[in-house]
């Protein structure tokens, strides 16, 4: 049994405390938050687990395996590097860090105590995410053209991180699951309209060696919420939305060929092939769930989780590159290739 702290009850961290405490082979057991009145929440919820407001009673409890940490993302090195050099296996919210160097540290600390160090990228764990990857990996969509996603909404403005941060966090992480590859450049646009607060709107545009493009749309303005993926390739494309309450995946049958063929040269060389569409069943588990088992399986078993350090490394650095293409006004930032774990 795999008994975990964790360390901030806000917006996430009960989602948290629910998931591990209701997940095969692990149990919570304690939680610290500055603020009593959540401790007071978790104490009626769960009585049996401890609650503090002092973060290091967590580091000092020897009965404490692992440490997840649902605090603002200025706060998880401090807080992580401690609960590492605590012996505690590592669970980090998106984005792991503020800075790439910061997630190095993270990475190189772990793997030195030889901890399991996990980062809560929950796309990668719905049904939906998996079932277009097993797509995409199976060869049925073909070579892979584009990625198109629109993630939009009315809020949630943040203070301590710019739109790209909060939400094109989910696109980074998801492209590099799909996909499997790091792009090798990017280029990016964005705005504050409202001054002292971060940029609430971008547009980021991914280049790939394989020469697949990507582009995300994201904003905190949108008078609605949207959250919808479009992938098209040679032989069939993908619609996801996940606002729907089923069939939230869709493949289309429909591409287009094109010929140079000289016979054909006074022919029309653009040919449009319309198929059928069908919805995939999807795994039903919360992925909150699936990512919490796993964890706890990574660490009884040693094994490299599916969203481990490399992965929020990985995030981390495309952030920092489209940040910094955004504020120069859209220049290229052409990013290090990176080796990636085998897939």
């Amino acid at each position: 049994m795999i008994k975990f702290g964790v360390i901030g009850y806000g917006y996430w961290g009960p989602n948290l405390v629910r998931n591990f405490a209701e997940a095969n082979g692990a149990a919570i057991a304690a939680v610290a938050d500055v603020d009593t009145s959540k401790l007071d929440i978790v104490n009626k919820r769960y009585p049996a687990v401890r609650t503090t407001t002092r973060f290091q009673d967590l580091l000092d409890d020897p009965g404490v395996d692992a440490i997840a940490i649902a605090t603002p993302v200025n706060t998880h090195f401090e807080l992580g590097m401690a609960a590492l050099k605590a012996g505690k296996h590592l669970w980090l919210e998106k984005p792991m860090t503020e800075t790439s160097l910061q997630a190095r540290k993270l990475i190189d600390e772990a793997a030195k105590r030889n901890l399991c160090l996990f980062v809560d990228h929950t796309f990668i764990y719905t049904g939906a995410i998996r079932k277009m990857r097993e797509i995409i990996k199976s060869g049925d969509l073909g070579r892979v053209y584009y990625y198109d996603s629109v993630r939009i909404n009315l809020g949630l403005f943040q203070r301590d991180v710019n739109v790209i941060s909060d939400l094109a966090v989910h696109d980074f992480s998801i492209l590099d699951y799909l996909l499997g590859e790091h792009p090798v450049a990017i280029s990016a646009s964005g705005m504050n309209h409202f001054p002292g607060t971060p940029e609430n709107l971008g547009f980021i545009t991914l280049f790939y060696e394989s020469g697949t493009i990507a582009h995300c749309n994201v904003s905190w303005l949108a008078p609605v919420k949207v959250r919808q993926i479009l992938i098209g390739g040679s032989k069939k494309m993908i619609t996801y939305d996940d606002l729907e309450p089923s069939e939230k995946v869709k493949i289309y049958d429909k591409g287009v060929s094109f010929t140079d063929d000289p016979k054909q040269i006074h022919e029309l060389r653009v040919g449009y092939r319309t198929g059928d569409m069908w919805a995939p069943k999807l795994a039903g588990t919360e992925a909150l769930r699936l990512g919490a088992e796993h964890f706890v399986d990574c660490i009884a078993d040693g094994k490299t989780p599916e969203t481990d350090g490399g992965l929020g490394l990985r995030v981390v650095e495309l952030i920092e590159a489209a940040t910094s293409s955004m504020r120069g006004r859209g220049e290229t930032v052409y990013i290090q290739s990176q080796r990636r774990k085998a897939s």
